[in-house]
């Protein structure tokens, strides 16, 4: 049976996608926040050329089919480096070309100088990153842009794990997403979130699986954010 919803079919198609490629494990792991996660997400797996075309696309279709508007993208460092220089490329071939940016940790003091490298920062700029955690790598890319002249507009990430973020070592109510979305007013695209992977657990027969989905969906109730 085809998803009606098309956003719907191509989160599934990634959550696929990323056990195929060792990206999400279950198991049992330590967030940042010091929580123990029954599953992980790492990025930094899709580490070569085949795997990270194929993100690329998926990052490309959900930002076509969200019709956010945009003006060029940044990568920040160091993830948001490969994941935006690809995507651009992946947008370009589907007749979407726009320029690209990216940071580095440490100003250039020789050379061209400067923290920035590539295209200008100019008009509304698109921000690709794997997931926000904390929001701590979006402010500062905020701040790198507005710094340019340019106008911060919309964040695309990979994995919204619709979790509660923390504050002063204390959880709230809201995610980082959420902090981004009604805080600092931006646009979030997410490609999947959690609530899709707990929907491609529930649809499989396998056991292993299903043991799964119950721990993920006892965290998504310890930890989940409003809404």
């Amino acid at each position: 049976m085809i998803d009606a919803d098309p956003d719907q079919a191509l989160a599934q198609e990634f959550v696929q996608f990323t056990l195929d490629t060792g990206a999400l494990r279950f198991g049992q792991f330590q967030t940042k926040a010091g929580r123990l996660s029954p599953y992980f997400f790492n990025a930094g797996l899709f580490n070569d050329g085949a795997s990270l075309m194929r993100l690329a696309q998926f990052y490309a279709r959900r930002l076509l089919s969200s019709e956010v508007a945009f003006d060029m993208i940044f990568g920040p460092a160091y993830k948001g480096i490969s994941l935006g220089a690809t995507v651009a490329a992946e947008l370009a071939r589907r007749g979407r070309n726009v320029p690209f940016a990216y940071n580095r940790k440490e100003a250039k003091d020789h050379g061209e100088g400067g923290a920035i490298v590539g295209a200008p920062l100019r008009g509304r700029v698109l921000i690709i990153d794997d997931v926000i955690s904390a929001g701590t790598a979006v402010r500062e890319s905020i701040a790198l842009i507005r710094a340019a002249g340019a106008t911060p507009h919309a964040v695309a990430i990979a994995l919204d794990r619709q979790e509660k973020a923390t504050e002063a070592g204390r959880d709230v109510p809201y995610s980082a997403v959420q902090y981004v979305r009604e805080q600092l007013h931006m646009e979030v695209i997410a490609i999947a979130n959690l609530d899709d992977l707990l929907r491609y657990l529930s649809a499989r027969a396998d056991p292993a699986l299903a043991s799964y989905k119950e721990q993920v969906q006892a965290y998504r109730q310890r930890y989940g954010a409003r809404g």
